[in-house]
């Protein structure tokens, strides 16, 4: 039995984003719903709530994506497509990577590229030639218990700080 081939998510974006977060590739639950970080125990849109005072959850998610966007957020997976077995980041197999360098060359204000966990960090070769500034966040999955909320939220909150993304 082989394993179907996943296709991701097209990439949120304007040409003014100064910051692109980097997931590795959707969960089941994100694909299913055709969303990212489409998991109800994600910290994704919980850390960008606290992030910028503002209810993302309250939202839909089309309110939601039109608020990163307009903050100079960023988002997309350093893959395109992977065999995989569940949400796991260490299941994915065959992995096609996405045109970061073609993402980042539409996008002239981008100052920074933040992975968003291990697997994405594992890129960190071809971002760090993008030419802005490249960070590795503490994963927002539910499956990253080691990190509280609050300790996830220091990490994340340094990086929109240094990038003008937060209201302090």
């Amino acid at each position: 039995m082989t394993t179907p081939v996943l296709q991701g998510l097209a990439p949120v974006w304007t040409p003014h984003a100064r910051l692109l977060v980097l997931g590795s590739f959707p969960g089941a639950a994100s694909l299913q719903a055709q969303q990212y970080y489409g998991h109800p125990r994600n910290h994704f849109w919980p850390l960008l709530s606290r992030l910028w005072g503002q209810d993302l959850l309250a939202l839909n998610y089309a309110e939601r994506l039109d608020v990163a966007r307009t903050r100079g957020l960023a988002i997309w997976d350093v893959y395109a497509a992977c065999e995989r077995e569940g949400s796991l980041d260490s299941a994915i197999r065959a992995a096609q990577p996405n045109d970061l360098a073609g993402l980042v060359a539409r996008m002239p204000k981008l100052e920074a590229i933040a992975h968003n966990g291990g697997e994405s960090a594992r890129t960190r070769r071809i971002t760090e030639t993008l030419g802005v500034a490249v960070y590795r966040l503490p994963s927002s999955s539910p499956a990253n218990a080691s990190w509280s909320f609050e300790r996830k939220l220091a990490a994340w909150r340094e990086v929109w700080q240094a990038h003008g993304l937060t209201e302090d």
